[in-house]
């Protein structure tokens, strides 16, 4: 049996919160499709719902309404502990704030996902290791994040994102804390994930260079999808 071509569906999502003079519908019935392989921009205005319906992707959130499936599985019924589960096992997330542990080398924060598995030393070092080598930081194994420059620690926190082989990968304004030669060395890095790796991406951002890499660009306001446009081939 094939597997489903959609990575991610999402039909009519709807997030709300509050309830009757306060309620806020954050998401306003979202029908969205992303296959395999592809690599989406998410644009937006403040409360135009984007981050909203990324916490959604990333099983960091629920909907109000609506059915989400994930590789063919309806996610909407899973328990809080089922949800962590597959975050754990198939999703990688990319901040805007690196969320390094300052104290801790380069190689032990690229570890973390593998301790929660439970992988014993040795296997989770050799894989650390490799996904640090893929994002360009051979020989900074062991560098802290002090050590490190701004885009160095995003690589980092790639590394760490891509060391348990995610089915889909999550960035959240990744550039957003970089100037403007290491966001586009990042983006670069993204593309290079995407195409060589088959890593799925969807990328929050306000920044139209930035999302000018993606095949996809998908614009939300008030809630809703307002534009939905891939990218020309050259």
């Amino acid at each position: 049996m094939s597997e489903p071509t959609a990575l991610v569906e999402l039909k009519g999502i709807e997030r709300h919160y509050g309830e009757g003079g306060g309620l806020v519908r954050a998401l306003a019935g979202v029908d969205l499709a992303i296959n395999r392989g592809e690599f989406i921009a998410i644009m937006g205005p403040s409360g135009s719902g984007k981050s909203t319906v990324m916490n959604i992707i990333g099983c960091l959130d629920r909907p109000s309404s609506g059915s989400f499936r994930f590789a063919g599985v309806d996610v909407t019924p899973l328990s809080r502990d089922q949800r962590a589960l597959l975050r754990r096992n198939y999703l990688g997330f990319v901040f805007q704030g690196f969320n390094l542990l300052n104290r801790t080398t380069a190689i032990e924060n690229v570890e973390l996902p593998l301790i929660y598995r439970g992988m014993p030393k040795r296997e989770r070092q050799e894989k650390a290791v490799r996904a640090l080598h893929l994002v360009g930081l051979s020989g900074r194994e062991h560098h802290t994040p002090g050590e490190l420059s701004g885009g160095q620690q995003q690589r980092v926190a790639i590394a760490r994102a891509i060391v348990t082989d995610p089915l889909l990968l999550l960035a959240d304004e990744p550039t957003g804390n970089l100037d403007t030669a290491r966001s586009h060395e990042i983006m670069e890095l993204l593309i290079e994930l995407n195409v060589e790796r088959g890593i799925t991406i969807v990328m929050v951002t306000h920044e139209p260079d930035m999302a000018a890499y993606a095949h996809r660009s998908i614009r939300f306001v008030d809630g809703l999808i307002a534009a939905d446009d891939a990218r020309k081939a050259a």
